[in-house]
């Protein structure tokens, strides 16, 4: 079996897995949020109670690092299919996954912080 370092899984199998779960994630959070703003009447303090809640801080922190895993096996295979360049790949690929887990510690530090 081939290990490729720039992958978040072992495998093809494993990354299948791991995007299929993470977009599942991503889907069951949009609805919730959906659903939340379907069945209120949306005011900041409404907005404010409703991230305040436990649940919901715990659901968007799973919906980030489903987010970052998705993001990164994503953008290994694209870029690996489309940026033949080497350095250029592994530049933009550094580039990238910084700024999902930029944007994971800062979803992380708002929503604590609520």
């Amino acid at each position: 079996m081939v290990k490729v370092a720039g992958t978040f899984g072992r495998s093809g199998v494993h990354d299948y897995i791991l995007l299929r779960a993470s977009a599942l994630i991503l889907l069951a959070y949009t609805l919730y949020l959906v659903g939340f703003v379907a069945s209120s009447d949306i005011t900041y303090a409404t907005w404010s109670g409703f991230f305040s809640l436990t649940m919901t801080k715990v659901f968007s922190l799973f919906a980030l690092i489903a987010m970052l895993v998705h993001a990164w096996i994503g953008l290994w295979q694209v870029l690996t299919d489309y940026v033949k360049c080497t350095k250029l790949r592994g530049a933009l690929q550094f580039l990238l996954t910084s700024v999902a887990f930029i944007y994971v510690l800062s979803g992380f530090v708002i929503l604590w912080g609520v």
